[in-house]
């Protein structure tokens, strides 16, 4: 199957305003106003606890706003089907669980549910999307193998590949490479980069503010619920911001390969009013 190309008039746009995010009576995420470049992927950068997950929840509609709106398209996502969404928004949670002895093959086909109904079953093109799926994620030799058997690489490209059957245009995911060793997160990033290159639009939630550098198109450093700064990272990512993101003293400097800023810690940055 060749791989699905997006016209101008595929193109979605996922944005918010004003929006407030909160779980039970905590608020998380503050009054965010944010829009995501289509066709790029975006990283979200930020210490523990400000909101990065939280934001990715809400733009999925997996949280619901406590005020303001996620709005696809000018429309707020709350308007909306949510099979719909599914066929545009896709999210692959940290934590994501398979059932035992679940092959690659049966966890990429789940991928396909949104596009599945009473009067719509099985297709031609369901079966196009999972084998593009495979492909895409370099899968086909370990198609038949158990989720279970697998290195962690290896099962996290089966979960991208699940998410690229859903087919949709705009793809979420949560800290991807966590737990993952310096190959096989690379692995899964190339992976991830190429799919901008089919047209889709990719959301990063990233720990490693070098590694948010070198594959992100636009970069949004959230602190405390709030976006810190956003654009791209060589505009962004000066050793001010890694204070105010960390508080870590920080040189900057550029990957010699990529050209994209790299960040070395110096050491903790100075309390206010420490030494006083």
């Amino acid at each position: 199957m060749t791989a699905r190309t997006a016209t101008t008039d595929d193109v979605h746009r996922l944005e918010t305003s004003a929006l407030t995010l909160g779980h039970d009576r905590t608020i998380v995420v503050r009054e965010l106003d944010l829009e995501l470049p289509a066709r790029q992927v975006t990283v979200i950068v930020g210490p523990n606890g400000c909101g990065k997950s939280t934001l990715l929840g809400g733009l999925a509609r997996t949280i619901a706003p406590r005020s303001g709106a996620v709005l696809l398209d000018g429309k707020p996502l709350t308007s909306l089907p949510t099979r719909a969404i599914a066929r545009i928004i896709g999210l692959l949670p940290q934590s994501a669980t398979a059932p035992d002895g679940l092959t690659v093959r049966d966890l990429v086909r789940y991928g396909r549910q949104p596009h599945q109904g009473l009067l719509r079953q099985w297709s031609t093109a369901d079966a196009e999307a999972v084998e593009h799926a495979l492909s895409a994620a370099d899968l086909h030799d370990l198609a038949d193998r158990p989720l279970d058997t697998l290195s962690g690489g290896q099962r996290q490209r089966a979960w991208i590949a699940m998410a690229v059957a859903q087919d949709t245009d705009i793809l979420m995911l949560d800290e991807p490479t966590s737990a993952l060793d310096m190959g096989h997160a690379l692995e899964v990033l190339e992976m991830v980069r190429g799919l901008t290159e089919r047209g889709r639009t990719v959301v990063l939630v990233l720990h490693d503010l070098t590694t948010a550098c070198r594959y992100a198109d636009h970069m949004v450093a959230m602190r405390d619920g709030r976006v810190a700064a956003q654009g791209a990272p060589r505009d962004i990512v000066t050793p001010e911001l890694v204070r105010e993101l960390y508080g870590v003293e920080s040189a900057i400097l550029t990957d010699p390969v990529h050209g994209t800023p790299v960040v070395c810690p110096v050491g903790l940055a100075p309390r206010p009013g420490a030494g006083r």
